[in-house]
């Protein structure tokens, strides 16, 4: 993966110089001419490099960069309007200048100079807004902010929840920061204009069925909340209960995770410590995760009183779970394991159906 640390921070830099120094000082042009090096350093390895600034969060493609997750520009970028930033195809020395220049208006609450727009119309560069379902995107060549169209494969995102979760073996702590993180960029996958509306990822390795299943669920909870009519801040709660839901499994010997035959008793009994050591790990930390560690616990509990852990006393499993465990159930059913195949989603979809009331 190509690294856009450098250049970030150099255009942190020039920003930085454009408002100690006035307009033709020197060194704003040695600060411009470093940074635009550092572009075409990127540009030799990544032609297209895609950036999205999100809650003080900076992702790269799909990858969010931990490593400048208090980098203060991200907020100023986002501040203005700036959320996404791709830069395609051979960007100009001067178009890298004029884009620069924006930026600086924008953070000085200047109004864009009509030749810079006219300028910024026709760029290698373009930035603007994130696009959520439903909103209409501007016209090409327009002036306006120009919103990025991004294609996710959301292969990064697997990667992402892999490391929290070796993280949580490795410290026992959950990574609350860049969890959220990665519901945000799975957020985006599903709200890109790409047609994607639940962009499904298909296995391809079984010992990566934990963390496939993780970020599908997550999508599927959050597009199951948004068709519901839910609040965008419980739409993503109910992303990083669903991203969290197994989360227990990192406690889980491999062995028997993995293992492709029946389990014998033992091993079954130690499958299903899973929610209470999920919902243990979650509520061990200092964050206010109540509903992902609630949704942890209950995700195979059936409204029948089927499934585990067993209830002390008759109540009802949160509506949060409820949903969560509809999501976790279809998208194994739709999952190829090592003792069956995929289910087609119209069965799957019948299965769940069928259980309606009872789970």
């Amino acid at each position: 993966m190509s690294d856009p640390i450098p250049l970030l921070t150099s255009m942190g830099q020039v920003l930085a110089t454009m408002s100690l120094y006035g307009e033709g000082h020197p060194a704003r042009h040695r600060a411009l001419d470093a940074s635009y090096r550092q572009l075409q350093a990127l540009a030799a390895t990544d032609p297209r490099p895609r950036f999205a600034f999100l809650d003080g969060e900076v992702v790269y493609q799909d990858r969010v960069l931990r490593e400048l997750k208090e980098w203060e520009w991200a907020v100023r970028f986002a501040a203005v309007g700036i959320e996404r930033l791709e830069m395609r195809d051979a960007v100009s020395r001067e178009e890298f200048e004029g884009f620069l220049y924006e930026v600086y208006d924008r953070l000085s609450g200047v109004a864009a100079r009509p030749s810079e727009a006219r300028q910024l119309a026709r760029t290698s560069i373009r930035f603007g807004a994130v696009a959520l379902r439903g909103e209409e995107q501007p016209d090409e060549g327009s002036t306006a902010f120009a919103v990025a169209s991004l294609a996710y494969s959301l292969r990064d995102e697997v990667d992402g929840i892999g490391w929290v979760h070796e993280e949580v073996k490795r410290t026992g702590q959950l990574p609350l920061l860049e969890t959220e993180a990665l519901v945000r960029s799975l957020a985006l996958a599903m709200h890109s204009q790409q047609g994607m509306v639940l962009p499904l990822l298909q296995l391809k390795e079984f010992d990566q069925y934990t963390t496939t299943h993780a970020s599908n669920v997550a999508v599927l909870s959050m597009g199951l909340a948004e068709f519901l009519g839910l609040a965008p801040r419980d739409v993503r709660a109910l992303g990083v209960a669903g991203l969290l839901h197994d989360l227990g499994k990192v406690r889980i010997p491999l062995e028997i995770l993995v293992k492709p035959g029946a389990f014998t008793e033992a091993e079954r009994d130690i499958m299903q410590r899973h929610p209470r050591d999920g919902a243990d790990i979650i509520l061990g930390g200092e964050q206010d995760l109540d509903l992902a560690a609630v949704v942890a616990f209950e995700h195979h509990m059936w409204l029948d009183g089927r499934g585990y852990p067993g209830k002390r006393f008759a109540r009802d499993v949160h509506f949060a779970s409820r949903l969560v465990h509809i999501c976790d159930v279809y998208d194994a059913l739709c999952t190829t394991r090592p003792y069956r195949e995929a289910l087609p989603s119209e069965v799957a979809l019948a299965h769940v159906e069928a259980d309606a009331g009872t789970s």
